[in-house]
């Protein structure tokens, strides 16, 4: 019988277990590289400034030494917080918040199926949802040219009565070389000319930050297969250049016609009065090239939608220079027009914008009502009964923006108008200003019912939460084994529990918003029509009761209007000092700004296009530098920017990758709200690619829960003190692929006891590294990893001696290649 070989003799022919690294991405709150670390002595291993890869000092070079992490991993912390925050000037970014939101709208259409081309359907969404975000930006620079031309320099300005209490006014007196309206218009447009400037300024910059950034080539899909593929793993996903490029041109040239319009068309309808027939061939001339412009606007808008099937490095050139440049053109023309000198012109009334606003208004909610249209349809091709609204959660999303466009621009020129007009009050007959657009003033007066109804609906949910509290008290207990039952300590935690799932109502809560706005709206824009006059005067005459109601409606509304932009302005800044009112507003505010500006090029740019190839770049170069496994495990927001870098992974690169999630949004946000991208379909893709994938979750989260349900795993506690181990490798568990362990226990002990002396917290969202649930499943993922990874190892050594590696990545600088369809992605 032959000897068995020494033990030493084994540990020399068996390979060393290759280097293992842990890299933690954390989420909205933005734990600071120490925090994350558990460590207060850290370095920067690779980034910069604004987001950065992190170690332990001890740590920095693990790789020289692989010897030192036997059985543990080198833990590094990938910190990309300052993408998103940053100085208090960040707070202005607020402002763009409707933008923010019809962009989301695009990325909230269903799901489609799997298989065949791309629906139309997908294409006229896309259509639909940049129009829509196209006449936001037409009604922002309306709104300022209706404080700046109608309210400044036409009725201010042509009345004493106002310019005689402002001496700062007074060189727009009647009299006066600038006092006639053609000249004292040219002057007011430099404002929302200006204002114009500043968004393309603003998003030129960022695009050369964010969207101009070349991904890393080779690290996805083959161009060949990206159109089945999950969207997120598509080489030109985070490689937004050219649509933002289109797109911005064509915004920035119709805020620039708008300018142009709002000037030329008074100026145009006097000359016409007066009969000069130069003046007014002139003023046809312009109103016809830009009615022309406003066509070739609309076009580029429409024709084309987003390329993902491969890293787009072309330009628009055409569009994104000669648009805004002939815009800007026609601007200077339009106002050498206005400022020709024009004897006996005065001014008086209002400006057109009665009409401008209300066909704005009323083209919006064409639009959201054609792409609830479009979206049902789309729905009903793959339904999923865990989609938001049926489908209809992106055309909700969208109506909310229109309505935070519309409350914030009308709020800002009622306010302009009370300052204006001192004591009185704008929109009587006989007052010496006739106010802004009577339009305005309706949707101002439609704010308080609108209020009120949506506390109802939220008193409504509350009452459903304290019905859930006191179900869920009766059964907490019991969890708890050989634990004596205390009421206050189960309320307590049920409490959490039903607030927690309060986040499951929450777009119910988001429908019924959108559909009483859309009333509303609906409402207010046909009172303006058919009376033509503020709802306070409109209501005169009729039952007292009512004409009360009318008047408190309309000065309460604009009273709130202005206050809530004052509010929104300050808690915005807040959030960006302080940590805890960050937390608060940060999980919408990093998911609509996670998603690239598909949509709307004013919009805030997308952090994940640079936090994603950031991870990308560092699991690509690290496993083919050391040819050592990789988990990556991120927390919350974390965790979608772990997946979505995962996807971009080539195979090679892959199947040396795990991927840990805790608290993650990924199927109880981003899957109900974003189908097509995180639905049960590409969620069971990414698990089919990184088998090793394992995701915690508490019933006390109000964020996380479980990514897969159909495999959901149940090996948490049965013993809330006493956590489950993890499946080991070739278990029944690891063999079936679950993916998720929860709920885990929280808190982790129910009272005191001689483990437990002191009160357990409720730890809900949050620390969940503290719970030994974390690195048990982060150790069994190694040790998955280790089986694969040795046997490549000992498959044999390169001609120079070295691991077999994947290449290091390349940035990507493919060459043109032939026009694709238009509206690939919608």
């Amino acid at each position: 019988m032959p000897k068995p070989p020494h033990p030493l003799a084994l540990e020399l022919l068996t390979p060393p277990r290759p280097l293992a690294l842990e890299l933690r991405v954390h989420g909205v709150h933005g734990a600071p590289p120490d925090e994350l670390l558990g460590d207060p002595r850290t370095v920067r291993i690779t980034g910069d400034s604004t987001a950065a890869v992190f170690r332990r000092a001890a740590d920095a070079d693990a790789e020289d030494h692989p010897e030192w992490y036997a059985g543990r991993p080198v833990v590094e912390a990938y910190c990309w917080s300052r993408l998103t925050s940053g100085n208090g000037a960040r707070a202005l970014w607020l402002l763009l918040l409707p933008f923010m939101v019809v962009n989301l709208a695009h990325w909230a259409r269903p799901a489609t199926p799997a298989t065949g081309p791309a629906p139309r359907g997908v294409r006229t969404y896309g259509v639909l949802v940049r129009v829509l975000a196209l006449s936001l930006t037409l009604l922002l620079i309306a709104a300022a040219c209706e404080v700046s031309l109608d309210l400044l320099a036409w009725q201010c300005a042509g009345s004493a009565h106002c310019t005689g209490s402002r001496s700062r006014l007074g060189f727009l007196e009647p009299g006066g070389w600038w006092g006639q309206p053609g000249r004292r218009l040219a002057l007011g447009a430099l404002v929302p000319a200006a204002l114009t400037g500043l968004l393309w300024f603003l998003s030129n910059r960022t695009w050369s930050a964010y969207e101009s950034q070349p991904p890393p080539a080779g690290t996805a899909v083959p161009p060949a297969a990206a159109g089945g593929s999950p969207a997120l793993g598509r080489p030109g996903f985070w490689y937004g250049r050219r649509i933002v490029a289109r797109l911005r041109a064509a915004h920035t040239a119709a805020g620039l016609l708008t300018v142009a319009a709002a000037v030329a068309v008074p100026t145009a309808r006097h000359d016409r009065r007066a009969g000069t027939p130069a003046l007014e061939a002139l003023g046809w001339a312009l109103e016809v090239l830009l009615v022309g412009g406003a066509v070739a606007v609309a076009w580029v808008v429409c024709r084309r939608g987003r390329t993902e099937v491969r890293a787009d490095h072309r330009l628009d050139r055409a569009a994104v220079t000669l648009l805004p440049g002939s815009a800007l053109a026609l601007l200077a023309a339009v106002l050498l027009y206005a400022g020709w000198s024009r004897p006996g012109w005065t001014s008086a009334g209002r400006l057109p914008g009665d009409f401008a606003f209300g066909t704005l208004m009323l083209g919006q909610g064409c639009c959201v009502l054609l792409l609830a249209v479009v979206a049902a349809r789309l729905y009903r091709s793959a339904p999923d009964p865990a989609t938001a609204l049926y489908g209809l959660g992106g055309p909700a999303i969208a109506m909310l923006g229109c309505a935070l466009g519309g409350v914030m621009s009308g709020g800002v020129a009622q306010r302009v108008a009370d300052w204006l007009d001192g004591a009185g009050a704008p929109g009587p007959g006989g007052v010496p200003l006739p106010a802004p657009p009577v339009l305005l003033s309706w949707q101002a007066a439609v704010l308080p019912p609108l209020l009120l109804v949506l506390a109802l609906v939220a008193a409504w949910f509350a009452v459903g939460g304290i019905r859930a509290r006191r179900r869920l008290a009766a059964g907490v207990a019991a969890e708890y084994p050989g634990e004596p039952p205390d009421e206050d300590r189960s309320r307590r935690i049920a409490g959490a529990r039903a607030a927690a799932a309060l986040t499951d109502s929450a777009p119910w809560f988001v429908a019924a918003v959108s559909g009483i706005t859309l009333l509303l709206g609906a409402g207010a824009l046909a009172g303006a029509w058919i009376s033509g006059r503020v709802p306070g005067e409109a209501a005169r005459g009729a039952h007292p009761l009512l004409e009360t109601a009318a008047r408190a409606a309309q000065d309460a509304g604009s009273w709130l209007i202005g206050l809530g932009f004052v509010l929104f302005v300050t808690w915005g800044r807040r959030a960006y000092r302080d940590p805890a009112a960050r937390r608060t507003i940060g999980v919408l505010w990093d998911v609509g700004t996670f998603w690239p500006r598909a949509a709307h090029p004013f919009a805030p740019p997308c952090y994940a296009e640079r936090a994603v190839p950031d991870l990308t770049w560092r699991m690509t170069g690290w496993t083919g530098r050391t040819g050592g496994c990789l988990v990556i495990s991120g927390h919350s927001q974390g965790s979608v920017l772990a997946a979505a870098a995962v996807w971009q992974l080539p195979p090679q690169v892959r199947r040396r990758v795990a991927l840990l999630t805790y608290g993650s949004p990924l199927r109880r946000l981003y899957g109900r709200w974003f189908p097509a991208y995180f639905g049960p379909g590409p969620l069971r893709a990414l698990h089919g690619d990184v088998d090793c994938w394992r995701n915690l979750w508490r019933s006390t989260d109000p964020i996380g829960g479980p990514v897969l349900a159909a495999t959901r795993d149940t090996t948490g506690p049965a013993a809330p003190a006493a956590p489950a181990a993890p499946a080991a490798p070739g278990s029944p568990a690891a063999a079936a692929g679950s993916v998720d362990r929860g709920p885990l226990a929280d808190p982790l002990a129910y009272g005191r006891s001689a483990r437990h002396p002191l009160p357990a917290p409720i730890l809900g969202h949050f620390d969940y590294q503290a719970d030994p649930a974390f690195a048990a499943e982060r150790d069994a993922l190694l040790v998955r990893l280790a089986g694969p990874a040795r046997r490549a190892r000992s498959a044999g050594p390169t001609p120079s001696g070295a691991t077999p590696a994947v290449p290091a990545p390349r940035v990507s600088k493919e060459p043109a290649e032939p026009e694709d369809p238009p509206g690939t992605a919608g």
